[in-house]
């Protein structure tokens, strides 16, 4: 494959995992190659460049005889991906300076959030609290730690769309992450963090109970 084709396959890998991100694309979903191809005004061959990659990514899946598919997390990559934030989300919290600019972020994003559950749209809420948490690690002033931390929201998402309910996943959120906001104006960056930490670990129970039931 030239270079051209190659960098367009990138591109529109990219456009895909945004979908992901946006919840537009919902686990174990069979992709139409035909009908991406159309949408997307690229050949084939490019879609299924696109499509390695997000293999690669973990984010497709190509089953023998069946086609791609949106993968679906399994136990042990949830597991995983809660350890990741875990290490990422609560140092960033813990070291972050009251003044930093992604606070008011972070804040924007919790009324956003409020905003879309009084109308019930919870797909717009799970998409503020994305939001919400990719402010948060920019905190750490790494463009490394973001870019690690924009691939692993494909996932969560994806994980996130195991729950038949959605209100159960993120309605119980918006004010905790209300509540992160105020610390961290407050200089309270440990409570923040111990607070953010039983947060995570409430949101893995949740979403591996779902898995497991």
């Amino acid at each position: 494959m030239n270079e051209p084709a190659a960098s367009l396959g990138s591109t529109i890998a990219a456009t895909i995992r945004q979908w992901v991100v946006e919840g537009r694309l919902l686990p174990g979903q069979r992709l139409s190659e035909k009908q991406l191809a159309e949408q997307l005004e690229v050949s084939r061959n490019t879609l299924r460049e696109a499509f390695r990659l997000l293999t690669q990514q973990g984010l497709l899946t190509h089953i023998p005889y069946a086609g791609v598919m949106v993968a679906r997390p399994d136990l042990a990559a949830i597991i995983d991906i809660y350890r990741v934030r875990q290490l990422i989300e609560c140092q960033a919290v813990a070291d972050a300076s009251p003044h930093h600019p992604a606070i008011a972020r972070m804040a924007q994003a919790v009324e956003q959030a409020r905003a879309a559950r009084e109308e019930h749209a919870w797909l717009t809420v799970g998409s503020a609290n994305i939001d919400f948490h990719r402010a948060l690690v920019s905190l750490t002033d790494s463009p490394r730690i973001e870019a690690i931390y924009a691939d692993l929201c494909a996932e969560l998402r994806l994980a996130f769309g195991l729950v038949d309910d959605p209100a159960r996943i993120h309605a119980p959120y918006i004010e905790s992450n209300s509540a992160i906001v105020e610390l961290l104006k407050q200089g309270e960056n440990q409570q923040a963090a111990t607070r953010l930490a039983a947060y995570l670990q409430q949101s893995e129970r949740s979403l591996l109970a779902v898995y497991k039931g």
